[in-house]
């Protein structure tokens, strides 16, 4: 019954987003802006692999900021929490708005990767390595990214408080995430990335937890 809900809410969220395109619009120009500036400020000068990838991630970071942060606040400001909360219980809403994320933010993610490779000469060398440390890593990000969105929606100062919020949370995972991306695209086998991999994982399961536990009492609050 929770995971019908669930669906039934990600359903929900993606036919709002396709007639809408709120968020896909403004997350596409957010991105083409942030590639553009990065690409011009670079210039013809050759820099190193390491320097691409981390400004990669930065990318990710503030697109994640600018388009999952408006998962609840978006239901506040159109007053329709209120019917979420008496048509439905916290865990399934929760779910739901997970998988809505998650599915945005790999799609954003991809993109950017992919602008990134062709107008900023990123280097990948093992692409398997690469593209499951960027699947964990959107996951991490989603996850912790998602019950701060749910907090941040009842106060004032939204936008403020998300970095604020995020910070302490996803610095964590953002190193672990540089430096296993950092290993594949050098050439590192999936042996080597392995460690890593575990702490993604691990990471992901602790706030994934954590979030579903706690949510209800955020959301009801």
């Amino acid at each position: 019954m929770m995971f019908k809900s669930a669906l039934l809410i990600f359903r929900n969220e993606i036919k709002c987003e396709l007639r809408t395109r709120y968020a896909a619009n403004s997350l596409v120009m957010f991105i083409l802006v942030t590639v553009s500036i990065i690409r011009f400020a670079i210039g013809e000068e050759k820099t190193e692999n390491e320097i691409i990838n981390g400004l990669l991630w930065v990318s990710v970071f503030f697109s994640n900021a600018a388009g999952i942060t408006r998962t609840f606040v978006k239901e506040e400001e159109k007053e329709t929490s209120l019917a979420l909360k008496l048509s439905t219980l916290p865990h399934p809403v929760f779910l739901g708005k997970l998988f809505y994320n998650f599915v945005l933010s790999f799609v954003v993610n991809v993109f950017i990767v992919v602008l990134f490779i062709a107008v900023n000469d990123l280097r990948i060398e093992n692409h398997y390595g690469f593209w499951i440390v960027v699947l964990l890593g959107n996951f991490g990000l989603v996850a912790s990214s998602t019950i701060i969105s749910a907090i941040i929606s009842k106060a004032d100062s939204r936008s403020s408080l998300y970095p604020v919020l995020a910070f302490p949370v996803l610095i964590p995972l953002l190193i672990s995430i540089i430096f296993a991306t950092n290993l594949a695209c050098n050439g590192a086998t999936f042996q080597e990335l392995i460690p890593e991999v575990q702490i993604l994982i691990s990471y992901a399961v602790v706030v994934t937890t954590a979030s579903f536990m706690l949510f209800g009492f955020v959301w009801n609050d």
